[in-house]
């Protein structure tokens, strides 16, 4: 393990000096790319420095532990013995930051909600969902932007996509694709009766041009006029997109924008994300062994979580856990169980590669 890391802060320090080149600051795709690099390899040289520092602290105790005063004597076995803690947990940390990452996890986010069943109660489940992931997003210091609404009359949303950026958005929420399912008692049941309702999620990093070209050859695009609850633009002109990717099938719709141009080049980015997530579930679909390093199956018909209202209770059913906050998750306040998750989802990982 230290040689690697040896090797990666190697390369970390011949990465600081040549993006300080003025011939590779010129190049702008090369600068580009050598950052990105750079990003990427940040975090475990902090760790291993950090690492160094604690080691070099322990050994300077040395002639401390053989002094002829015992009170400086009992000192150094304190501080050895904290040092020694510190070390372990920092070793932990390395091997944890050593897991090969996913590559999408510095990525930006497309953020699918749908309502399944449940009808309306659904589509109500819908538009509380997306409030408790864009006040995430708000608690992260992410930027959540509306890519498509399609709402409901009495407030409820039968899809909505959303775009959401920020420093690892990916990583933070790639596991919360699957069916969330809702229990409660809706506005429109006069009898008090508990109904259950479900709600897919889909969590797609979006995806730049250079991950994912698409032949313009390969589209159909239709325009028409924005219909449904919005500004005054709808109905008068025809603004909405509508991309339909021949090969594939896959269509896109937007309307959200007046401009024709602005909906067309958010429908693209939503089209791109979908191929580009295409694209990797077929791959991890040829791979024969099952992908004990992901929390689930991720495919999207799986029931990952359960929102029970009378009982105040959130259950994850991939990892067991049970929360009795649901007022404060629905709030926005996910960590409870993201980080369960993402620990989750590192220990088993740590398990394939000891």
């Amino acid at each position: 393990m230290f040689e690697k890391l040896k090797s990666i802060q190697a390369r970390y320090d011949e990465l600081c000096s040549l993006l300080s080149d003025p011939n590779v600051i010129s190049d702008q795709e090369k600068y580009r790319a050598l950052s990105k690099e750079q990003a990427s390899l940040e975090e475990i040289v902090e760790a291993y420095g950090r690492y160094l520092s604690a080691k070099e602290q322990l050994d300077a105790l040395s002639p401390m532990l053989s002094d002829a005063d015992a009170d400086i004597r009992a000192m150094a076995e304190d501080e050895k013995r904290e040092l020694g803690d510190k070390l372990d947990a920092l070793e932990e940390e390395l091997k944890i930051l050593l897991i090969p990452g996913d590559p999408n996890d510095n990525k930006n986010v497309i953020l699918e909600i749908r309502a399944g069943t449940g009808g309306e109660e659904a589509a109500l489940f819908g538009a509380d969902l997306l409030r408790m992931y864009a006040r995430y997003a708000e608690r992260r210091g992410f930027k959540a932007e509306f890519l498509s609404d399609n709402s409901t009359n009495i407030g409820g949303v039968k899809e909505v996509i959303l775009s959401i950026s920020g420093k690892k958005a990916y990583s933070r929420l790639k596991f919360e694709s699957g069916v969330h399912r809702v229990q409660r008692v809706p506005e429109t049941e006069s009898q008090g009766r508990i109904h259950t309702s479900a709600v897919t999620v889909a969590i797609l990093p979006e995806a730049d041009e250079v991950d994912l070209t698409i032949d313009p050859s390969e589209l159909r695009i239709d325009t028409y006029r924005s219909s449904g609850a919005g500004g005054q633009h709808v109905n008068k002109t025809e603004s909405a997109i509508r991309i339909t990717h021949l090969p594939t099938g896959l269509v896109v719709t937007c309307q959200d924008e007046k401009s024709q141009h602005k909906n067309k080049a958010k429908a693209l980015t939503v089209l791109r994300a979908r191929l580009l997530d295409k694209s990797e579930q077929e791959r991890q679909d040829k791979i024969s062994q099952d992908r004990k390093n992901q929390v689930g199956s991720g495919d999207r018909s799986e029931r990952i979580r359960t929102y029970n209202f009378p009982q105040g209770r959130v259950t994850d059913h991939r990892i067991n856990l049970t929360l009795y906050q649901l007022e404060m998750v629905i709030n926005g306040k996910l960590d409870d169980i993201i980080l369960p998750l993402i620990a989750h989802n590192q220990a088993e990982r740590l398990k394939e590669i000891q």
